[in-house]
């Protein structure tokens, strides 16, 4: 077979005539003939460059000497001529060819070259013009390219030639013009441009640049870029705001703005704001700017750039520098501390907790602007002369590096005799079943205890207080809340002004519905009056007496055709009494108040969409509904909460079924976040259209909110709620401040709040203003979640995606560096969204993700505990340990009973592999808890994989791993103020009592050579998307510490990359090429790092699920919802059934009607992608508007820096072996 033959570039380069020239130019350097000769050859060489792409191309080809030639030329010769040809020719290349052919040339030492070159010309008498044209021509070329010219320009003596140039020719625009390029180019370094201040090249700038003139405008653009270079250095930015340049800068603008109507200016004009934004990075010039009426100024100018496309990099430019002099304010609160207080057993050292118990009370107070050296200019002193740094691959210095801290070493920890206290929780190991009849037989159904489901309703006071449900009653409350004590008026009937016709009416209609025509629907006219809600807004869950009205139904609405499981048990709550007595040592419990017009009826069109209810629901597997109104209440007044909550949100009272339609990632509209921001800055230039009322107030107790009709109502005093305080702004706008965590002063994104008073087609606005991460997926399509409660009453239960203009930015509130504990990061961030809400007076409720509470847990596990087989499920709850105050801390077991009590079957039940299982250790991180419950689910099922599953596995689970954070609303710390997820290394059992005792079960477990085969947490991501993994992996770490060296010599089993790779195939949420298995040295003691390596755990994951959507696989485009996460959570089950199959094939034995499963269970599209992509904290593409998201992030912990790492290609034999595994296999 014959090989097609490539030329190469040298070969073709032989036979040109450039080479000959070339050839002819090298001899003549070596002979030292006449300069004539040299004259015609660079004159020739200088003909063939001008008209010859090819010519060029040849040049400066790979391989070629014809660069070495020019140069060597360039530095003997004498004569003029034949300096300008080699010049020219230099010019002709390096233009033509980009960066490229000028790194070439530097690459080739013509940066030396051409620098003494200029030293040699400056010293003749007089100075030849075009020689010097010709010069700062190609060295502002080249100089961009050369990482060390600023130094080579300054050690030759150049800054103050060309400086000198410029001053003693002002009127020669021709020579000004490259001297400019060069002084630019110079000011890059910030030494130099100290060194150029010092000369007073500032000064030099204002007499060239100046108002509109349609002449020179290509030499003023020049000297605002060069300018605005030379103010990045502070000493020369104080320099010009001594001398009034601020001023001067603006009157420049608003002269260029006025008169360049035909837009052709637009860089001149881009110019002199890049050169106010450089001045205004230091505090004098941001005061400077703001004396000179600099706000006003710019936002008038910039409003009416707004109608031309063209012009919007001066609206986002001038937008920069608003939002950069904007002042400064504090956070309108008493303190920034937690509004709410809790007493630690001990306080810790060191720490954020000791730095703030040991912080003055009025520290937070302050308002730190000093972000610049005044006194003392350290730019000099800090300049890096070795600039080739900044050229080398990137380096993470996170990533661990050090071999022997990467091994995994297990650690006891504690003693055996330390570690026994954990016995009890392990009664699987030991139980012999005797007591049990384990005789094998029909697996049982899940089944309800004569619970009928019906409508999502309220209860009402004035049903019987009955637990028969055949005598099941329908209302709703106004407001219901559990009185310590009885009161007169809450015995009189709650409806005697409902006739007792319409009474009957609905009676029969809800009778009719119960039997026969399953299709139709209840769909009562009537609305409450005044008098009725009046009435009912008394009315207490506590003592109600039997003989009181029967209740009613208003504007029901359900399809009883849809799946029994589908529907929420509210089982109508008919024994609302259970609700009273006194509850938590005499406060109440009360859920917060309903709509106050009723409910509204329905129209027809619905029914269309009452299908698509049943449609949807139709996939969703067979289990127990595990919603139980009357249960939940009874689970909160068990709860403890620091601030004492006595009320119910009722989005938990009620509970969510995901909604029937798909929610697509918004598109962001082009602006929005520049139109947002100058309404911000409205607020300064128009101080007298602001309102600044407070209308919500945690801080102060006796607050009560304005009785004002057009006011929205607000709370947060319900378990997981998180509001401090509201501001209105304008009408329909408010700023809304969320909750430090407890024991804490920031931590601020999660929310969950009720607004009421609302009133419908009103855009209202709303703001949070304190948020702390430096980005956010509200940047990239999420919304934030609302719940209505007129909608829930109208059997639509959901939590759903709502909000336009949705946007997130840096706004004008900071904090003291000490207050922040010394980082560096002190600005906040607002999310800003707008609501229109669709009824009126309708309670709704918005949160930061779906919530998730605590009780609704306990709830959640007693329903599981209540509904399983327990001949078929050997499921045990435990409790782990009490929270610091003072909630249990669940810990459930789950596996399959044992066929019989014989001696095999014991055995194969207690030598089964242990999978443990943790999530919410974040509180805000909801969807965390959303992917457990879909987890529990599965393993509690019916399904035939679920058993086969239990029989494989026994999964020990940790579902809430920080009760008291989710309970009082914070985001990511416990009551103890510190993140729980960095304690694994040494908890401490007075502080971390949940993460102690959890690692003290993997201790256990490790000790008694039960090490689990599967350790994985569940958390939330909330800057990516997507579902995926972070693991732990030696090679790949090493791999990308760039000592491929060492990362060749370790050997390690790749296991722990099988598990993902299964979910990728069969979870559609679940994205490989997001997945990382580097180990950070900011995260070793995580939970994921301290089980791989203390407890030796080789299949430790992280397992994220993104708070926003998905970008790839089924639902590519789509925001995640509780159906998604729920499915997520029962395909990590499925992916463990596999995992087993593949790493013990021979003692797995599926039946053959199971064998392939998961054949079926892959429905996603999405590929296999062995690299792991390394991507920095932000991973979203740029928007196409300017957005300053500069990284001042307070929540660095947060900031997955090094999650995603590089290009890991494992090798060949490694792909094989993590596919199948099959070497690995437990053979006997």
């Amino acid at each position: 077979m014959s090989k097609l033959k490539v030329i190469p570039e040298k070969s073709l380069t032989n036979n040109s005539r450039i080479v000959g020239l070339l050839a002819q130019l090298e001899k003549i350097n070596t002979e030292s003939t006449e300069s004539d000769t040299a004259r015609y050859v660079t004159s020739k060489i200088l003909h063939l460059a001008q008209s010859q792409e090819k010519t060029r191309r040849e040049m400066t080809a790979k391989g070629s000497t014809g660069m070495e030639v020019l140069l060597s030329t360039l530095e003997n010769t004498k004569d003029l001529q034949t300096t300008l040809n080699i010049l020219s020719i230099l010019v002709e290349l390096v233009s033509a060819g980009g960066g490229r052919r000028a790194s070439f040339l530097v690459s080739k030492g013509g940066s030396q070259i051409l620098l003494q070159l200029l030293m040699n010309a400056s010293k003749e008498s007089p100075l030849n013009e075009e020689l010097m044209m010709q010069i700062h021509s190609i060295l502002a070329k080249i100089g961009p390219k050369d990482k060390k010219f600023g130094v080579k320009a300054r050690i030759n003596g150049a800054l103050n030639i060309t400086l000198n140039l410029v001053k003693q020719n002002l009127q020669n625009h021709r020579l000004v013009l490259p001297c400019l390029q060069l002084l630019r180019v110079y000011s890059a370094n910030s030494v130099n441009s100290v060194s150029l201040g010092k000369n007073g090249v500032v000064e030099l700038m204002f007499k060239i640049i100046g108002p509109f003139s349609k002449k020179n405008s290509s030499l003023m653009k020049v000297a605002l870029d060069t300018l605005a270079a030379l103010l990045k250095s502070k000493t020369n930015a104080r320099r010009a705001v001594d001398r009034g340049y601020v001023q001067v800068l603006l009157t420049i603008y608003v002269d260029w703005h006025r008169h360049d109507n035909r837009h052709r200016n637009m860089l001149i004009r881009k110019g002199i704001l890049q050169s106010l934004k450089s001045v205004t990075s230091i505090k004098l010039g941001r005061k400077a700017f703001i004396d000179a009426n600099g706000m006003k100024i710019l936002y008038n100018t910039s409003q009416e750039c707004l109608a031309v496309r063209t012009l919007d990099p001066l609206v986002n430019t001038s937008s920069l520098i608003m939002r950069k002099c904007f002042p400064k304010n504090r956070l309108p609160l008493p303190t920034i501390k937690s509004s709410f207080h809790f007493q630690l057993p001990v306080i810790p050292v060191t720490g954020p907790v000791a730095q703030l118990y040991s912080l003055p009370p009025e520290v937070d107070d302050v308002v730190d602007e000093s972000d610049d050296n005044d006194d003392i200019d350290l730019e000099a002193e800090n300049e890096t002369e070795n600039e080739d740094d900044l050229d080398k691959n990137f380096k993470n210095d996170d990533i661990e590096t050090d071999i022997n801290k990467l091994k995994p070493q297990q650690e006891p920890g504690r003693t055996i005799e330390e570690l026994k206290m954990y016995e009890h929780l392990f009664p699987e190991l030991v139980d012999d079943f005797q007591d049990y009849d384990l005789i094998s037989r029909e697996p049982k159904a899940f089944v309800f205890e004569g619970k009928v489901r019906g409508p999502i309703v309220v209860p009402t006071a004035g049903e019987e207080a009955s637990g028969n449900s055949s005598n099941l009653r329908k209302g709703i409350v106004m407001k219901a809340t559990v009185s310590p004590k009885g009161d007169e008026d809450n015995k009189k009937p709650a409806c005697v002004d409902l006739a007792k016709e319409d009474i009957k009416d609905n009676d029969r209609t809800l009778q009719q519905q119960l039997g026969g025509d399953q299709n139709r629907t209840i769909s009562s006219g009537h609305g409450l009056n005044n008098d009725i809600v009046k009435a009912l807004d008394r009315i207490t869950l506590q003592n109600i007496p039997s003989q009181t009205a029967p209740g009613f139904t208003a504007g029901m609405k359900k399809d009883y055709s849809l799946p029994v499981t589908a529907l929420m048990c509210a089982n109508a709550c008919s024994h609302v009494a259970t609700c009273g007595n006194v509850l938590f040592e005499g406060r109440t419990v009360q859920l917060g108040k309903l709509c106050c017009t009723g409910v509204e009826t329905e129209d027809d069109e619905d029914t269309e969409s009452t299908a698509s209810v049943e449609q949807a629901l139709v996939e969703v597997p067979d289990g127990p509904t595990l919603h139980d109104s009357d249960l939940y209440i009874e689970i909160v007044k068990s709860t403890k909460s620091v601030p004492e909550y006595s009320e119910v949100a009722y989005p938990d009272y009620f509970g969510h079924i995901p909604p029937p339609f798909k929610e697509p990632i918004l598109e962001r509209p082009y602006g929005v976040q520049r139109t947002k921001i100058a309404q911000d800055i409205e607020r300064l230039i128009h101080q007298s259209d602001i309102i600044d009322r407070v209308v919500y107030d945690l801080d102060n107790p006796n607050y009560t909110t304005p009785e004002d009709g057009d006011i929205l109502k607000f709370n947060s005093k319900f378990e997981s709620g998180n509001l401090r305080k509201v501001i209105q702004i304008r009408k329909n706008e408010y700023d809304l401040i969320l909750n430090s965590d407890i024991n804490s002063n920031h931590y601020h994104q999660w929310f969950y709040f009720e607004v009421s008073g609302m009133r419908p087609s009103i855009a209202y606005r709303f703001n949070i203003i304190n948020c702390e991460k430096s980005n956010s997926q509200f940047n990239y399509g999420m919304q934030p979640l609302m719940y209505s409660v007129q909608e829930a009453l109208n059997a639509r239960p959901w939590w759903i995606r709502v909000g336009t203009d949705i946007c997130y930015y840096k706004n004008h509130f900071s904090r003291s560096s000490i207050a922040a504990g010394g980082q560096k990061g002190k600005s906040y961030y607002t999310i800003t969204f707008t609501v229109i809400f669709p009824h009126k007076d309708d309670v709704c409720y918005f949160a930061y993700h779906y919530p998730y509470t605590y009780s609704t847990l306990q709830m959640h596990l007693q329903k599981l505990e209540t509904a399983h087989n327990p001949q078929q499920i050997y499921f045990r709850k435990d409790v782990l340990c009490e929270t610091l105050s003072g909630n249990s801390c669940p810990l459930v077991t789950i596996t399959a009973m044992p066929e019989s009590n014989y001696y095999e079957h014991i055995c194969q039940f207690r030598n089964r592999p242990y999978v443990f299982l943790s999530a919410r250790v974040h509180p805000g991180e909801t969807n965390a808890s959303w992917v457990m419950k879909g987890t529990l689910e599965y393993l509690m099922s019916n399904n035939p994989t679920a058993q086969s599953l239990r029989e494989s596995y026994i999964f020990k689970i940790v579902p809430m791993l920080n009760p008291d954070g989710v309970i009082n609303g914070n985001h990511r710390c416990s009551l103890s103020g510190e993140d729980l997820n960095r304690q694994w290394q040494s908890p401490n059992p007075d502080l971390h009592p949940t993460i102690y005792h959890a690692k003290g079960l993997l201790q256990y477990l490790a000790a008694v050579k039960r090490l689990p085969l599967v350790y994985c947490d569940y958390h939330g991501h909330s800057r990516k998307k997507n579902v995926f993994m972070y693991g732990c992996s030696i090679k790949e770490t090493v791999w990308h510490t760039n000592d491929n060296a060492a990362s060749c010599d370790v050997v390690e089993d790749v296991g722990y990359r099988t598990l993902p790779k299964i979910l990728s195939h069969i979870a559609p949420a679940f994205c490989m090429s997001s997945c990382s298995f580097v180990v950070e040295k900011s995260k070793e003691s995580t939970a994921r790092v301290v089980v791989w390596r203390e407890i030796g755990v080789q299949r430790s994951y992280t397992m994220e699920s993104t708070l926003c959507g998905c970008d790839q696989g089924k639902y590519k485009g789509l925001q995640i919802g509780t159906r998604e996460l729920e499915e997520m959570g029962a395909k990590f089950c499925v992916g463990l059934l596999r995992l087993k199959r593949l790493t013990s094939p021979l003692e797995y034995n599926l039946p053959s009607s199971l064998l392939d499963f998961e054949n079926d269970l892959i429905d996603s599209s999405c590929k296999v992608t062995s690299p792991t992509t390394y991507v920095l904290d932000e991973d979203e593409p740029r928007f196409l508007e300017e957005v300053d998201y500069s990284a001042e992030s307070n929540d660095e912990l947060d900031i997955e820096l090094a999650e995603n790492a590089g290009d890991y290609e494992p090798s060949a034999q490694e792909e094989v072996l993590s596919d199948s595994e099959l070497s690995r296999t437990y053979l006997p």
